[in-house]
């Protein structure tokens, strides 16, 4: 777990296995994420699209293929990748899956939001992907207009934890309309080193 801390400290992206060992730590997550440098908090958390070499889309100037994901060379944050023929990323995809089986009945159907929770699209706009991992393992309360509202802990659900990284690429592909609303209609095969991590992550 101490890899977690420094990992996150340093501003580099936290790998599968460590991510999967986080699970049931939420306190110790908690405690990463608010330990970020103040270099990774400069990060910059543009969006895009932004158009790449091979004429694909994706959430930053560059990127690179690690374990199955795309992650963003500046930021280290897993990002959306939409090839030319409008194929998404499996990643992504799965997010969209995985979004709208734990996520949609709060936060609204494509992450637009509802009554009582935010839209999500909006959030990741301004949202670095340590505090999103924060918030979505530790929880958050917040007040606005005098009625409170819970996001409760979910750091050792392993319906969401294990698939956060493609729930994010999903919203930020939302939020950068890299993606059109509903179901992507083409997807990327799905990389074994994913499904590896997913049974891994899932049975741990």
């Amino acid at each position: 777990m101490n890899r977690l801390i420094l990992e996150m400290q340093k501003g580099k992206r936290v790998k599968n296995t460590v991510l999967s060992a986080a699970l049931g730590a939420v306190a110790l997550i908690a405690f990463a994420v608010t330990t970020v440098s103040a270099e990774n908090a400069n990060v910059s958390t543009d969006i895009g699209p932004f158009k790449l070499d091979d004429g694909a889309i994706s959430g930053a100037k560059k990127i690179e293929l690690d374990e199955g994901k795309w992650f963003g060379e500046e930021s280290g944050a897993p990002t959306y990748r939409v090839s030319p023929d409008g194929k998404v990323d499996f990643l992504t995809y799965r997010g969209f899956q995985r979004y709208h089986a734990e996520c949609h009945v709060c936060h609204g159907p494509e992450g637009l939001g509802s009554t009582y929770a935010p839209a999500l699209v909006d959030s990741v706009k301004t949202m670095s992907y340590e505090d999103f991992v924060g918030v979505v393992a530790s929880g958050r309360i917040r007040n606005a207009g005098g009625t409170e509202y819970v996001m409760p802990a979910l750091g050792d659900n392993k319906n969401v934890m294990c698939y956060l990284d493609g729930m994010y690429t999903y919203l930020k592909a939302r939020a950068a309309e890299a993606i059109p609303p509903g179901r992507p209609k083409k997807k990327e095969s799905k990389p074994k080193e994913l499904a590896a991590f997913e049974s891994e992550c899932l049975a741990g």
